[in-house]
């Protein structure tokens, strides 16, 4: 309210300066004249009071014009179809202007979202299509494995193991193309945690057989409100990132990867090489990789931030805590009001 009538004085101050300016001159006139005192005094109240009136209405009709550009400021992305009448011609020819810049910027956005779809559909169909070369090479090699030498066999689970790495990053890429219509996708139900845990460990079985790397999973015996698909991407991805950052057995003690509850949150743990002090505060950015991403080049920087997106969008909480050369634990957190599921 202050802020409107003070832009309101100022956009009539060469009014009020203009009325002040013959009143003056209709004074000095009247003291000319010697004119009784009491008519000079009447005529500059009853101008006076005519002032005040007509500002009062053209402050009223101005506190309603910007309260209704105000509302359509709200709802802009509805259209610019209901702004208010225009009072001259120029403020006619800047709606007129405005009007034009916003049919521009709807035509952007609209190219801009044919493109992302395009873009979109054209990836999806390439994650599904490497899928089939992917699979025909995954029965070549176990004929191999299951007819060849020693020698030969280790060659073939050497290759399996970076086979499964690919399916890996072409699932990260069909979820990070999902990403903008995950919230449409979402089916919320009742879930046993330790059903989609095994879900997981199920999946990467074979690479901790490969890469010798034990497992120490203790039921967590716990029900939530989730969305399993997406739930179990998550979990995927850390049980990657765990076996992607543990040590192998040459490198000192077992290497060991731990799932278990602590204080009401699910720990995926590893013994891994941990990570910088200065790099754990960054670790959810897209694209963020941190030194270990940089020196081993293993890293894409996406893994932790869908992570974290997905978490956000279920309305669960991820935390890490990690020290370099001991290991690294992240902490899912599943707490939320609780629902009346029928």
């Amino acid at each position: 309210m202050k802020k409107t009538a003070i832009s309101y004085l100022k956009e009539n101050i060469k009014g009020l300066c203009l009325y002040i300016g013959f009143s003056g001159i209709f004074f000095v006139i009247f003291e000319l004249y010697e004119l009784p005192g009491e008519a000079v005094g009447y005529a500059f109240l009853i101008a006076g009071f005519w002032v005040l009136l007509y500002g009062g209405v053209g402050l009223y009709r101005y506190m309603c014009r910007r309260n209704a550009v105000l509302e359509i400021e709200k709802c802009i992305d509805s259209g610019l179809y209901e702004l208010p009448v225009a009072a001259d011609l120029i403020e006619e020819d800047y709606q007129r202007i405005l009007k034009n810049l916003y049919e521009s910027r709807l035509e952007i956005k609209s190219k801009g979202r044919i493109r992302e779809q395009e873009m979109a559909d054209y990836y999806g169909m390439w994650v599904h299509q490497i899928k089939t070369p992917i699979a025909a090479l995954r029965i070549l090699l176990q004929s191999y494995e299951e007819d060849g030498s020693e020698s030969l066999r280790e060659t073939v689970r050497d290759m399996k193991l970076e086979l499964f790495k690919i399916e890996q990053y072409v699932e990260m890429v069909l979820t990070y193309l999902r990403m903008e219509s995950m919230s449409s996708d979402f089916i919320f139900d009742v879930y046993s945690l330790d059903d989609v845990i095994r879900q997981a460990v199920r999946k990467y079985s074979q690479m901790f057989i490969l890469r010798k790397i034990k497992l120490n999973y203790r039921p967590v015996n716990q029900k939530l409100l989730t969305d399993e698909k997406w739930l179990l991407l998550v979990l995927e991805q850390l049980l990657s990132n765990a076996l992607k950052y543990t040590r192998t057995e040459e490198a000192g003690e077992k290497p060991c990867v731990s799932i278990y509850i602590e204080k009401e949150e699910l720990v995926i743990e590893d013994n891994g090489i941990g990570i910088y002090p200065e790099d754990l505060p960054r670790v959810f950015e897209r694209g963020f990789t941190g030194y270990n991403g940089r020196s081993s080049k293993k890293s894409t920087g996406i893994g932790l931030y869908l992570c974290k997106s997905i978490m956000d969008k279920l309305k669960h909480g991820i935390r890490i805590e990690s020290e370099l050369g001991r290991g690294t634990k992240i902490f899912l957190n599943f707490k939320r009001s609780q629902l009346n599921v029928e």
